[in-house]
Formats: structure tokens, sequence, C-alpha cells
């Protein structure tokens, strides 16, 4: 997967690094996020341009953490060839004050917390939701401990207050 990452208004670490590490995470226990054909945009903005973008496509008038476009219908994705011109997976914009307001409660790093987001975000564009179900939610949560963990990081569910 080629993922296209913008910074906007996120100071501070090296957050296409850091994107890529957590894309690389996400791949090893999401496989079909390997397909080389795969392409994603992640943004890295303000709590504005997401509340915009919150309450335009989801019909909610305020920011979140991160927002999911996917592109893709599960079944779509997992039938897509290897070969071929390169398919749009979807978009992934996060919010840097709530990210940041949301680290700083959790006691951890702004780095962490938007990796944790970045999997979850991926997970979303590749099909998995934590909504619809308690199944599901169990499901994708345990996807994202696996990456987090191969990046060194903490169950993020631990305190159950993500």
């Amino acid at each position: 997967m080629n993922l296209e990452v913008d910074i906007e208004h996120w100071p501070g670490e090296n957050w296409p690094e850091l994107a890529a590490r957590a894309a690389d995470a996400a791949t090893s226990v999401e496989q079909a996020l390997g397909n080389p054909r795969l392409e994603a945009s992640l943004l890295f903005t303000s709590d504005a341009e997401v509340h915009t973008l919150n309450r335009e496509w989801r019909e909610r008038d305020r920011p979140t953490n991160v927002l999911s476009f996917p592109m893709l219908e599960r079944d779509s994705l997992l039938a897509l060839s290897e070969q071929g011109p390169p398919v749009m997976l979807g978009d992934i914009a996060l919010a840097h004050e709530t990210c940041a307001r949301e680290a700083a409660e959790k006691g951890i790093s702004l780095a962490d917390h938007a990796a944790h987001l970045i999997v979850h975000g991926l997970l979303h564009l590749a099909g998995h939701d934590h909504v619809e179900s308690d199944a599901q939610a169990e499901a994708m949560e345990k996807m994202e401990i696996a990456a987090l963990a191969q990046m060194g990081l903490p169950d993020p569910y631990g305190d159950r207050n993500i």
C-alpha cells in the first residue's frame, strides 16, 4: 500500500515516518492492506478541519480524533488482484487538538496515540468496524493491539477510554 501523507497543523514529530511504521504494523495484522495497488491518504490536520468533515460527511457537528472514508467495499478489497493500476483505498484525517488532549488525558505521547489512530483508521478502510456488534469491536481491537505491540506500544484498550 502506498500511503500519501499530508501534514497541516501538526508540529514536532516525524509524522510521515510514524505513519509508515503504523501502516506496516496494520498490514501485518490485515494482510489485505498489503496489496501493492492500494493507495490511501492520511491528513494530519486541525480540529476545525475534522469538524467540517465530520459535519459534512457524517452529520455530526463536532470534531473527533480520527475520520476514515473507505472507497472500497471489503469484498472488492479482498478480490483485488495485485496486478493493474493503482486503486484508492480511502482517506483518513486526524485532528490535532483532540488527539493531543486525549493523549494528555491518557498520559501517553501524542505520537503513540496517533500511531493507534492511524492503525484504527486503516482497519476501517479495510472494512473492519466496531459499531455493528460487540464481536466486531472485539475483533478489531485485537488487531489494533497486535499491530501496536509490533511497534512496541502497549494495549490502548487497557483502560477502556478510547
